[in-house]
């Protein structure tokens, strides 16, 4: 994995986050080492690398919302880079995102695309962040607590320093947690989305109506949540 400045050349990371992830800059090389054992081991990794900071490709400045996931789909060849979402061509999609589209319909009344892809999201300035980049292929959390938190709490304060239009969906207690590090960043929140939880609390909490009523609030448009079907 290279370097931020390496990163920012091959357009893998903005400029502006480039520059608010540099005091992490070590801690970015020291996870490009973890990687490399990883796959030297034989274990590998997932997403491939030109995808494991997918979530910063878009600049700093564009950001309106944090969605905040806890590490990729450990699905061989699933994730894509962004939290909560799959390759296009993924079916069955996973059943936490089954039910972010229940909700997605239930609370906007979109119909949600027979696709788990949300770039889409992503264009509009949705940061659809893990706060674990990679995951090891079929061992989910595999690669919680080697680091990547390190990095992805420094771009959580950076994006709360740089200030609104902003706004934060926060699904569960780990997501939760990180409330401390929003600053003046509003946010919505509710029980996660899994299967487990979902039940709980998440359907009917109206998170993509409720986000974009706080980001009128601060005089900023609207997200479109819909999804299209094709590219």
């Amino acid at each position: 994995m290279s370097s931020l400045a390496g990163l920012v050349e091959e357009g893998r990371v903005a400029p502006d986050w480039a520059e608010a992830l540099a005091p992490v800059d070590d801690r970015i090389a020291a996870m490009g080492r973890f990687l490399g054992d990883e796959e030297a081991a034989g274990r590998g990794y997932q997403p491939p690398a030109e995808r494991i900071f997918r979530a910063f490709e878009r600049p700093l400045a564009d950001v309106r919302v944090l969605v905040v996931g806890q590490d990729p789909y450990p699905n061989p060849s699933h994730p894509i880079g962004l939290s909560f979402a799959v390759e296009r061509d993924v079916w069955p999609l996973p059943p936490s995102l089954v039910n972010i589209y229940v909700e997605l319909r239930d609370d906007l009344g979109i119909v949600p695309p027979r696709h788990g892809d949300l770039s889409a999201w992503a264009d509009q300035g949705v940061m659809l962040l893990n706060r674990s980049l990679t995951v090891r292929p079929g061992d989910s959390n595999s690669h919680q607590g080697k680091g990547w938190e390190v990095i992805t709490d420094r771009a959580i304060t950076a994006l709360a320093a740089r200030g609104g239009p902003c706004a934060a969906i926060l699904w569960g207690r780990h997501a939760q947690s990180l409330k401390p590090l929003l600053g003046p960043v509003p946010w919505v929140e509710s029980a996660h989305p899994s299967p487990l939880s979902a039940r709980r609390g998440f359907f009917g909490s109206k998170p993509f109506s409720r986000v974009n009523r706080l980001l009128e609030e601060q005089g900023a448009g609207p997200v479109d949540w819909a999804l299209p079907e094709y590219n």
